[in-house]
């Protein structure tokens, strides 16, 4: 079958190490295991990382990229896949310390059909389409964990989404504003901001002083944001970090922490009772993901090219019938 994945680990150059061709049919280790025909699939930056040998070794290649997808099961229902493969006895599967995503341990997304566990297999809303359906478990999945279970955001709040134009960040200022927040936005690019306002955020230039402390933050950049994010929570707030994309080691001015009784959050992925509460609300509210850009398998290695650029807005999503 047609795949993309990791033939070899180039920390440097991580598009050389991406090789598009035939991989084997997918193995079922056990019945609790179904097979699924991958309609669409969707880029994260794990790819990238993956490329890079970040939860990646030598001796796991050749291994097929890709968490996100979309498609029809062996019993020809039309599901979203959870990425996140854990212990179920472990209740949330985030939790779990032997925790997996596909294209770590297991084959990935990025191919004709991938295998993956029957519980982590969540009914497709019929009216949402499967490429909407493919942004949904990684980044959009994310996004809402951060508001709602780990950043309880509040009726009637106020948030900060750090560096809109990422996958992550992107949908925290759709669902927030979903959600009835009042959604600021940083990025240092103009037509970034200009988009964030189109989404019915309020555009904010990186470090800018807002007309107003927030009850969350969302963090995903890290070194460069996380002084702006401390001084942008009010006094009770959370700050909830899912990513360091400038950078990891940023520097804590603990006083304010204890002072404001701020709280610092780590968030990561999502459950899957999770994943099907925000298709609900999706389909609920009419919600669509924002999608950069969409390529046919064909076209598989550009798609990694607009991720790898770094100029995306929203989501690149492939898709598999094309």
């Amino acid at each position: 079958m047609r795949a993309a994945f990791a033939s070899a680990i180039n920390p440097d150059d991580p598009l050389s190490a991406l090789t598009v061709g035939e991989r084997p049919e997918p193995v079922q280790p056990s019945d609790d295991w179904a097979v699924v025909e991958v309609r669409a699939s969707c880029l994260n930056h794990h790819d990238l990382w993956s490329l890079r040998g970040v939860g990646l070794t030598e001796s796991q290649l050749p291994m097929i990229l890709g968490c996100d997808a979309a498609g029809v099961d062996d019993q020809g229902n039309e599901v979203v896949i959870h990425s996140v493969i854990g212990d179920p006895a472990a209740g949330d599967e985030t939790l779990d310390p032997k925790r997996t995503l596909l294209s770590e341990k297991h084959p990935g997304t990025l191919a004709e059909r991938v295998a993956a566990p029957r519980r982590n297999l969540v009914p497709k809303p019929a009216a949402m389409s499967f490429t909407d359906a493919a942004c949904l478990p990684t980044a959009w999945l994310t996004a809402y964990r951060m508001l709602t279970v780990r950043g309880e955001l509040p009726p009637d709040g106020a948030v900060l989404v750090q560096g809109a134009g990422g996958g992550v960040a992107t949908a925290a200022v759709v669902l927030g504003l979903a959600l009835g927040a009042r959604v600021y936005a940083t990025s240092r690019d103009p037509a970034k901001r200009e988009r964030v306002a189109a989404l019915g955020a309020t555009p904010v230039e990186p470090g800018a002083r807002l007309p107003e402390r927030v009850d969350v933050v969302i963090e995903t950049v890290g070194v460069a944001t996380m002084e702006h994010s401390l001084k942008a929570a009010k006094q009770g707030g959370r700050i909830v970090v899912a990513g360091a994309t400038s950078g990891h080691l940023a520097t804590v001015d603990l006083r304010r922490v204890f002072f404001l009784q701020l709280q610092l959050l780590g968030s990561t992925m999502g459950t899957r009772e999770e994943l099907a509460a925000l298709l609900d609300l999706m389909t609920s509210r009419g919600i669509r993901p924002v999608i950069d850009s969409t390529f046919g398998f064909s076209e598989v290695t550009e798609a990694f090219a607009r991720l790898a650029a770094g100029d995306v807005f929203g989501k690149v999503v492939i898709d598999h019938t094309r």
